[in-house]
């Protein structure tokens, strides 16, 4: 298949800002991609904009011509919304328009305010991504949720919360030197483990925080690429959409993420490679169990190997397959609708080398990948990310 080069990107710092506006953020996001990218507002054939909660936090809808107009353009633009997939899902959308050839240059990405709303009030909100009918109204909360699929891993294979600890303190060291991280603190595993719980047996350090901030991308065609001496060393070599019952009761297993497994899959056999070729990945660890469903969906890891795999030190800095270099979205922070996004941009600045964690990664690695989810992984995207020539 073609490949969408990734000729920028732009990510805000993450964190607690109920002041600023999407649109403000996004512009900040987009027009830093377009400028990394040597490009501007006028070169831009389409937007994808991914968000979750706008109509609520900002009470605006109709927003993909207002974050476009943000960025100087009124070329065609959708807001698109799969929870804390959203921009995943917007990545994916805009892959498929470089592909088939109805845009040389889009700028793709999302944004989440949700500070302004207060903890409950985001609790609410994040609470939309479930099962109304059959979750939402018995009182599932997301930290409930994941506490469920947390009981249900450790009744099928084992382990416990010293494990999941390992998660999170790796998470925090690596968003330590990020300057866009929401939490650059240290923590130990003692620390994870007398927190107050949360949803046992998650505790506070387990979950990610609520977090506001953008991300965007700058894709385009080979052709468009070449024709204007981009420097786009990095393309998106492979893309898969999964899904999954929105609500767990009518799920098989709880301890697996069958909508992963299926946008991984395509993602490899878009890409042309093996789980096997993947040298670094950013996952979707909105809570540490996260992270553990992840490796597994994805196929880096056998079902009921990866929960030991930060404990080991395979998944760390210097293990044989660093994960969340960035902080992921437990240290990183997570601002749902831009999540998706950063994932990609954190991948794609290790592959080039710029990304404050590149230290971390040897010169002969050359694929990513990110996995963004979304609720209790009733959607997920899957990109593989590649050095090109």
């Amino acid at each position: 298949m073609t490949k969408a080069f990734i000729a920028g990107s732009g990510t805000t710092a993450f964190g607690s800002f109920p002041d600023r506006t999407g649109r403000d953020m996004f512009a900040e996001a987009g027009l830093a991609a377009l400028d990394d990218a040597g490009l501007s507002s006028a070169d831009v054939d389409e937007v994808f904009y991914g968000n979750f909660v706008g109509t609520l936090s900002e009470k605006q809808g109709h927003q993909g011509p207002l974050v476009a107009e943000a960025l100087g353009t009124t070329a065609p633009a959708r807001r698109v919304e799969s929870a804390c997939a959203s921009s995943g899902v917007a990545i994916r959308d805009a892959v498929r328009a470089v592909r088939a050839g109805d845009a040389d240059v889009v700028v793709a990405g999302g944004m989440e305010r949700m500070s302004n709303m207060g903890t409950a009030g985001a609790t609410d909100g994040l609470a939309r991504a479930a099962d109304d009918l059959f979750e939402v109204r018995a009182g599932v909360t997301f930290p409930a949720a994941y506490a469920l699929l947390t009981r249900a891993y450790f009744d099928a294979y084992g382990g416990d919360r010293t494990d999941l600890a390992h998660v999170a303190v790796k998470n925090h060291d690596n968003a330590l030197v990020n300057d866009h991280a929401h939490l650059r603190q240290e923590i130990t595993v003692d620390d994870v483990l007398e927190a107050p719980e949360i949803a046992a047996p998650l505790g506070l350090y387990d979950a990610c925080p609520i977090s506001d901030g953008a991300a965007a991308v700058v894709l385009c065609s080979p052709s468009y690429a070449a024709e204007h001496g981009l420097d786009s060393g990095v393309a998106i070599t492979g893309s898969g959409h999964g899904g999954d019952t929105m609500a767990l009761q009518d799920r098989q297993s709880l301890a697996k993420t069958p909508g992963t497994r299926e946008a991984a899959e395509a993602a490899y056999d878009d890409a042309g490679i093996s789980p096997d070729e993947v040298d670094i990945a950013e996952v979707h660890d909105c809570f540490t169990i996260a992270e553990v469903l992840a490796l597994e969906g994805l196929g880096l890891y056998s079902y009921g190997e990866a929960l030991g795999a930060a404990r080991r030190g395979e998944t760390r800095r210097d293990g044989a397959l660093p994960v969340n270099l960035s902080g992921g979205l437990k240290a990183k922070g997570h601002p749902v609708g831009a999540t998706g996004a950063a994932q990609i941009a954190a991948v794609r600045t290790l592959l080039e080398g710029t990304h404050p964690r590149s230290d971390a990664v040897d010169d002969d690695v050359t694929v990513g990948l990110a996995h963004n989810a979304g609720g209790t992984v009733a959607s997920a995207t899957v990109h593989v990310m590649e050095v090109v020539a």
